[in-house]
């Protein structure tokens, strides 16, 4: 079974009734619609299905999914639902490479929304380039692969993401300069590709990525607990910045300055080592371990010492430059060591998710 919505742009393009002869079932178009609310209801609407299609996803309608706005009814459904989401783009080329489009597509991906195309072609306007929405049955065939749960379905992922902020006082701590983007975008390509993953988050101010389990924390014992509470896991992938420090004891109130009165000094414990920890988890470690390590110098020595002297299986290493959209790693293992490209952050995430995949037999 479709169910069809159109939206007021849509409209332009064709009619409800010739949308409803294709589909065999009613077309919903208004927001407001008392009967509609009555009979289905929007919420209804947004759950009562396996998948979401936006096809064709103008520019327009992504950047009202980006920023999470619910002006109509097509946009209110996608709010409203925890379904998987797929997008087929469809606009002027200039329009797909604008920074803002980009930017949306990378925030939608982030949180787990799989796109197909666009295509490269000729657009409606009479100019050619990338923009054509894609083909019908690359649509298909996308809607099949994600019907069908993935390669990681019934794997079991658990990944860090963001800073950790372990506190000096009431009101400072120590932090670090993490966005979790990178964290968060594995965890949206690790669902995408059907595992149940957990995602466990610093502080960070980016939406949760759709199709995870979020445990949002602050300092790195709460992350350890929280990593170790999500298992038992297959798999494994330590994103996350955190601390190697932390006071060894904090302040109940907030420390004053006092004229003439030297600074107070900080004696700092360490913090547990969370990769460590799966790394040697006894029976209970995943199958597969994932660290990351952000270096300022000597990135690639320091990355294959840290692979080792963790215990996990891969590392991918990366420059210590926290909040880019894009990264450039090395992913480090036991059988040698591979350079890739600068990429964005969704495609560094989506080229680890299928090399995990591959580790499981199965390749996307």
């Amino acid at each position: 079974m479709v169910r069809a919505i159109v939206t007021a742009a849509g409209e332009r393009f064709v009619t409800p009734l010739a949308v409803s002869a294709l589909t065999g079932e009613r077309v919903f178009t208004d927001l407001f619609s008392l009967t509609d609310e009555q009979e289905i209801g929007h919420i209804r609407l947004a759950q009562d299905c396996d998948l979401v299609v936006v096809a064709p996803a103008s520019a327009d309608f992504m950047a009202k999914m980006a920023l999470g706005l619910a002006g109509d009814l097509a946009s209110t459904a996608l709010l409203a639902t925890d379904r998987p989401i797929l997008v087929a783009p469809a606009m002027n080329h200039r329009m797909w490479a604008h920074p803002a489009t980009q930017a949306h597509r990378a925030s939608l991906a982030a949180r787990g929304v799989a796109c197909v195309g666009p295509g490269t072609g000729p657009l409606a306007e009479g100019e050619s380039g990338p923009g054509r929405m894609a083909e019908v049955p690359e649509i298909v065939e996308a809607v099949m692969s994600l019907l069908a749960g993935g390669p990681l379905r019934g794997r079991r992922a658990v990944v860090t993401s963001g800073p950790t902020f372990e506190p000096i006082d009431p009101v400072r701590m120590i932090a670090n300069r993490s966005s979790g983007r990178q964290g968060h975008a594995i965890a949206a390509e690790l669902a995408r590709l059907g595992a149940e993953v957990t995602l466990v988050s610093g502080p960070v101010a980016i939406a949760d990525p759709m199709g995870c389990r979020v445990v949002r924390v602050e300092t790195a014992c709460q992350m350890r607990d929280a990593v170790l509470a999500a298992g038992p896991a297959d798999i494994a992938v330590c994103a996350a910045a955190v601390g190697d420090w932390r006071p060894e004891t904090v302040s109940e109130r907030k420390m004053k300055k006092v004229p003439g009165v030297a600074a107070p000094v900080l004696t700092l414990t360490q913090n547990p080592d969370i990769l460590a920890t799966l790394s040697a988890a006894g029976p209970e470690r995943p199958r597969l371990v994932v660290g990351f390590a952000a270096e300022t110098d000597h990135r690639d020595d320091n990355a294959a010492k840290k692979r080792a002297a963790k215990g996990c299986d891969w590392m991918l290493a990366n420059d210590a430059v926290f909040g880019a959209p894009t990264n450039q790693v090395r992913l480090i293992t036991a059988d040698g060591a591979e350079d890739w490209p600068l990429l964005d952050k969704t495609e560094v995430a989506r080229r680890l998710a299928a090399r995990i995949a591959a580790v499981f037999g199965e390749t996307p």
